[in-house]
């Protein structure tokens, strides 16, 4: 499992052997089955979760019983509740399994340790920060400004992975539309495509 977070650390940095294996001493394997919980609403978000594979979702769920999701995450990107993590705050949301996943967890005093004494994982971390700040940008510039049917085909554009391996419902959810309103504007989409 390692030998895959190995290789993405190796494209992304210029981590030595020997800072990997620092990295490596840290890890602690995970395996969710599909609906298992990483972390759920009330508890402390303690680790971040590295997706070797499979496919994650952070979700809240609202006083109206509907699931509002934040974020997905699979293979090669991180997964935690970053409030709940940075802050020691009991978490507001659920992240659950979408498919049977494999993840490498990172003990936050641990990960802070390497951001310490590691500079090349600091710079790593920096920049996967300032892309996941980006991202966030984008999606809030694009769900108050765009249309339904544009925040659907930046979506599915931007996301085909992703597209491709959740249910409809949740994709509705995550763009803040109905799942109606998403049957809607698909039929139009797949219309125009042809």
């Amino acid at each position: 499992m390692f030998e895959v977070f190995e290789r993405y650390l190796k494209e992304r940095s210029a981590l030595t052997d020997k800072e990997i294996e620092l990295i490596r001493a840290v890890t602690i394997p995970k395996r969710l089955r599909k609906k298992q919980y990483l972390l759920q609403e009330g508890d402390i978000s303690h680790y971040n979760a590295f997706v070797v594979k499979g496919c994650l979702r952070l979700y809240h769920v609202g006083d109206n019983g509907f699931e509002h999701i934040l974020r997905f995450a699979i293979e090669t990107w991180w997964m935690s509740d970053y409030e709940s993590y940075n802050c020691g705050s009991q978490s507001k949301n659920n992240i659950d399994a979408l498919e049977d996943s494999e993840l490498l967890l990172i003990d936050k005093k641990d990960f802070d340790a390497l951001v310490e004494t590691v500079a090349n994982f600091r710079i790593l971390k920096d920049k996967l920060e300032a892309k996941s700040y980006n991202a966030s940008q984008a999606r809030i510039l694009s769900n108050i400004s765009d249309t339904a049917e544009k925040r659907y085909e930046n979506f599915i554009k931007t996301y085909p992975d992703i597209y491709n391996r959740v249910p409809l419902h949740m994709v509705a959810s995550y763009l803040g539309l109905t799942r109606e309103t998403l049957s809607r504007i698909r039929s139009q989409y797949t219309k125009t495509e042809k």
